[in-house]
């Protein structure tokens, strides 16, 4: 796997597509930081680590539905492992003029576009959720 980030993302929009309420990927660091993201902005109930059927460690996210539709409408990846996009503090993009979130990738961790202009860091954008 190239790009474990897209692939995560991937099976989020999948599953909500098909309207399950939970989503099965496997564990990481960088994957565990950006579902902190998710859930602190209200995208996603939550989510657990467990071991999975193979023995290898694995997330369990539940997913958020309100009246039937999922939370998250669009989930893009923005740097790529073939093109990364880093941005400065005044240039993080403001998803849906304010709506959405940006995840970014900073010196600091992994935070929302919010948080990292607040704490004056930019970064490498990893995706945006509206």
């Amino acid at each position: 796997m190239n790009d474990p980030i897209a692939d995560m993302l991937t099976r989020i929009r999948n599953s909500q597509l098909r309207g399950k309420s939970t989503v099965v990927t496997p564990a990481s660091k960088l994957r565990a930081w950006v579902l902190d993201v998710l859930a602190d902005e209200g995208y996603i109930r939550g989510y657990e680590k467990m071991t999975g059927a193979d023995g290898h460690p694995a997330i369990e996210i539940s997913l958020k539905y309100y009246e039937g539709e999922p939370v998250i409408r669009e989930l893009k990846r923005v740097s790529k492992p073939g093109r990364r996009v880093y941005m400065g503090v005044n240039d993080i993009p403001v998803v849906r003029q304010g709506l959405g979130v940006s995840i970014v990738s900073t010196p600091k961790g992994v935070m929302s576009d919010q948080a990292a202009r607040s704490a004056n860091v930019g970064g490498e954008v990893l995706c945006t959720v509206f």
